[in-house]
């Protein structure tokens, strides 16, 4: 006969356990790519870390070192260089959700969107989500551009090496294929990972 103070397992709690984050329920893998060249660089990378950890429904689980690097698609000098990183997270929100979040944090650092490629407090950009794809104009998915930019697949590859671009394979091929000119580790400056 069993022993009847013997409890098995419920299946749920295994799962959850397994999920590897008990305060999520079915969370999704998203990268997310943070860039700054106005004001305190560091400082406002590390607040939009901040803020992305404080939504519900999403959990920072790494962040890369920093990178500096020359703005994109505007003449050499005419703006400041830029700290870019990436944050790894885990989240229950839909990626309409998560982009909402995202434009809320540019706009809680005053981001301004004046001009294509222009000077930014910050920029908040959905890199990829799970294994989506999709064209929707609103949010394309993976990021359009993330295949061909250095300063996303370089701060990636250091937290997440064996990871794929959906549809563009794996980053790391695809970061040696591109090389890191003009993107150069910070590695007198860090990134906290939220508590």
């Amino acid at each position: 006969m069993s022993d009847p103070t013997v409890q098995p397992v419920p299946t749920a709690v295994v799962e959850q356990v397994d999920a590897a984050d008990i305060t999520l329920s079915n969370p999704k893998r998203a990268v997310i790519a943070l860039g700054s060249n106005l004001g305190n660089r560091l400082e406002t990378i590390q607040g939009a870390v901040d803020l992305l950890e404080d939504t519900p429904g999403v959990r920072v689980k790494a962040v890369s070192p920093v990178y500096e690097t020359e703005p994109w698609g505007v003449d050499p000098g005419t703006q400041p260089s830029y700290f870019n990183a990436v944050v790894l997270v885990r989240t229950t929100l839909p990626p309409a959700s998560l982009l909402e979040r995202g434009q809320a944090i540019e706009e809680a650092f005053d981001r301004v969107r004046e001009e294509r490629w222009g000077p930014r407090t910050i920029d908040v950009d959905i890199v990829a989500y799970a294994d989506v794809v999709s064209d929707d104009p609103l949010l394309t998915l993976p990021h359009p551009r993330a295949h061909e930019r250095a300063f996303v697949l370089a701060p990636w590859h250091d937290v997440e090496p064996e990871a794929q671009l959906p549809g563009r394979g794996g980053i790391a091929e695809l970061l040696d294929g591109m090389g890191r000119t003009g993107v150069a580790p910070r590695e007198d400056l860090e990134l906290r990972l939220p508590e």
